[in-house]
């Protein structure tokens, strides 16, 4: 089998979790708590590449105050569906000192990679570091940090859509679908 036609495979035997429609009022709701909390703190919105960038494109049209935004981009999966070493592949260009930093991602899943994001902003000096994530995956144990703004939550499935990739593809699907071959990491 090629890796298109695992993909297609994939593609076609998910289980839709959340249509396109209750993602996009879960960013809403999330836009508006953001907006509530940093609207006056001059924020800085980093966008973890590649995952975030949907979440946070989609978040950008949506607040209405001034911020900046950079990304920074940290990979543990290298296009396989397991975690395995953490690999800096970017880091932000706007001084993060004396900032209050909105970190932007798809997915809080076992939170090794936020948390580093996180540690990282913080040793640049940030006053305070948010996190907000599409996705909040609940997998049974403790997580090294915890989102302050999440649209959904799911169960321990391997997801894509919305920014999730399953082996660099479909990131661009349109809802949050499950992997019917992958029940849980």
């Amino acid at each position: 089998m090629t890796q298109l036609e695992e993909i297609k495979q994939v593609e076609a035997s998910a289980r839709t979790l959340y249509t396109e429609s209750e993602v996009e009022q879960a960013i809403e709701r999330m836009a508006q708590e953001i907006s509530e909390h940093l609207a006056e703190s001059n924020p800085l919105l980093l966008c973890v590449l590649n995952g975030g960038i949907v979440i946070a494109g989609k978040l950008l049209t949506r607040l209405r105050f001034p911020l900046q935004l950079d990304a920074i981009k940290v990979s543990r999966y290298h296009a396989t569906t397991r975690g395995s070493h953490m690999q800096w592949k970017l880091t932000p260009s706007t001084p993060i000192a004396c900032r209050t930093v909105l970190i932007v991602d798809d997915i809080l899943d076992e939170g090794i990679t936020l948390a580093a994001v996180r540690d990282y902003c913080m040793a640049e000096g940030a006053e305070s570091v948010h996190i907000a994530t599409l996705i909040d995956k609940r997998i049974g144990r403790a997580k090294p940090c915890r989102a302050d703004f999440t649209g959904l939550a799911t169960d321990n499935f391997y997801l894509f859509g919305y920014g999730m990739d399953y082996k660099d593809y479909l990131r661009n699907a349109a809802g949050i679908y499950a992997c019917q071959e992958f029940p849980a990491r």
